[in-house]
């Protein structure tokens, strides 16, 4: 099945616009285009998809999100530097998980301290700790 860029953007999520944009920044070699120049994607170009916004969402870079399109076009020479890749980027989301985890943390900690001083019914005899 073919589909055009108003039908990908709302199958995505992405806006016709961060399709455009990541076509003109050479993210998007594997997309057709009919004889009018208007993109015609395919229903595996949904995956590239989903992991372009994947990476794109946990940091990566246009550019490192590119060599990797890059990779990925070049064929099965390729595919040690593609898991190393992902290998580098797994540290990178770990260590943004660890971060989230400890902004978890003090949330939960603001949510007990309030929770005792609701309790009760002042801060004045709830300890910080």
């Amino acid at each position: 099945m073919v589909y055009t860029i108003s039908d990908v953007a709302k199958r995505t999520g992405l806006s016709s616009y961060t399709l455009r944009y990541y076509d003109k920044k050479g993210l998007l070699p594997f997309v057709d285009r009919d004889e009018n120049g208007r993109r015609k994607f395919k229903d595996h170009d949904f995956e590239f998809l989903q992991v372009i916004n994947c990476l794109k969402n946990t940091g990566m870079s246009l550019k490192e999100i590119k060599q990797f399109i890059e990779w990925t076009q070049q064929g099965d020479c390729t595919l040690e530097e593609r898991r190393d890749f992902f290998i580098e980027h797994r540290k990178d989301v770990e260590k943004q998980l660890a971060e989230v985890q400890s902004y978890l943390d003090t949330v939960d900690h603001k949510i007990d301290y309030y929770s005792r001083c609701v309790e009760a019914g002042t801060e004045d005899s709830v300890s910080c700790d």
